[in-house]
């Protein structure tokens, strides 16, 4: 079958959450008729689309379920399923492996070959792996289970995956990184992400604190926002840090490549959360160090199967607030260690991590799980 008669459907909990590009670079570089659906199990919705199917399709379907005494649960399903019937869907992409725990009953039915991508938290959060068996049928029905770390792989193997359906394929950032001409011009770090607990954007904030004692006239930049994005605010506050620090909110992709132009590094203090949730491998230190610039952060999940520490980037341990700061006071010191770690992650993301690499081998998953 060629790229381009392909009819793919991907599925995913929610349809464009803004720190989600990696979802949004499936759904927009994938060869052939991609077909997003979001939501939950009881109210997916097609992208693009007012409603699944045609009314007289609805309301027959509605007359059936009453007909057969089958509550709402088994309309909704009926409906999805005669969508991805009217589509001709040949394969389905299903993002986040609890998403597709959450629609099994409807994946078996359909008779569809299916491809589980895990991403983070549905490979380490323990509220959701803490019995052995959680992915088990997952794992039997599902084609191909793709996992975006070294470290998640071994993981999805102890929750029992089998090594044969399992594939290693990191996420790959957009080409306009590459294109970025960093300077490095600025005592400047800029971080961006979701303002949540495995980020620890408060311990990036107290390790800038330390670097402020030898550079006072160093800047901090922190775009995203989150739960704890309030809590990091009144931190800055407290330490009256607010000339230095600066919270820019959600910024736009061009805003942040500008950033990170004229930045002398990208920083994120990563570590495993309390309820066990953890990155996959974070797409802002991929973009960051495609765009040359060196990379401090911490040896926590896939960041360092795409940083090499000490050649593209520095990393200590998880809560090691006071490494932290060194690895950042190195940079700023230095200016030719950054420009020479910057060029060397560069090199090593367009030749290892390319989103179109990642396309490639993402699109011959789904073309395989069709033979």
């Amino acid at each position: 079958m060629k790229n381009n008669n392909l009819n793919i459907a991907i599925f995913s909990p929610t349809q464009n959450p803004y720190s989600e590009t990696f979802i949004q670079a499936h759904k927009n570089n994938l060869k052939g008729n991609v077909y997003y659906y979001y939501g939950n199990i009881n109210n997916i919705q097609l992208e693009g689309h007012r409603d699944l199917i045609s009314n007289f399709k609805r309301k027959t379907l509605k007359l059936i379920s009453l007909l057969l005494k089958k509550g709402t649960k088994y309309f909704h399903k009926k409906k999805v399923e005669t969508s991805l019937k009217d589509n001709k869907i040949d394969v389905i992409l299903v993002e986040y492996a609890n998403h597709a725990r959450n629609l099994l009953p409807l994946l078996k039915d359909t008779k569809i070959p299916f491809v589980v991508h895990f991403h983070g938290l549905d490979a380490s959060k323990y509220q959701l792996i803490e019995r052995q068996d959680i992915y088990k049928e997952v794992f039997n029905y599902a084609k191909c289970i793709i996992v975006v770390s070294k470290v998640m792989k071994q993981m999805i193997l102890e929750l029992g995956c089998p090594k044969k359906k399992l594939v290693y394929n990191v996420y790959g950032p957009k080409p306009e990184f590459e294109k970025v001409l960093a300077t490095h011009t600025k005592k400047q770090f800029i971080a961006i992400g979701r303002f949540t607990d495995k980020k620890a954007p408060y311990y990036t904030i107290l390790a800038f604190k330390k670097v402020l004692n030898k550079y006072p006239d160093a800047k901090l930049l922190i775009a995203g926002e989150g739960e704890l994005f309030n809590t990091c605010k009144n931190l800055i506050k407290h330490l009256e840090l607010e000339k230095n620090i600066k919270l820019l909110g959600v910024i736009k992709p061009e805003e942040y490549r500008m950033y990170l132009s004229e930045s002398r590094a990208f920083v994120q203090h990563s570590i495993r959360a309390e309820d066990g949730d953890m990155e996959g491998t974070p797409l802002a230190v991929l973009e960051a160090s495609a765009a040359g610039l060196p990379v401090v952060s911490t040896l926590h999940a896939g960041i360092p199967d795409v940083i090499i520490n000490a050649q593209t980037g520095l990393l200590c341990n998880e809560h090691d607030v006071d490494a932290m700061a060194e690895n950042m006071i190195s940079l700023l010191s230095d200016m030719d260690l950054a420009v020479k770690m910057g060029n060397a992650g560069k090199k090593n993301i367009k030749e290892n991590f390319s989103l179109e690499r990642h396309i490639f081998e993402l699109q011959n998953i789904l073309e395989n799980a069709i033979q």
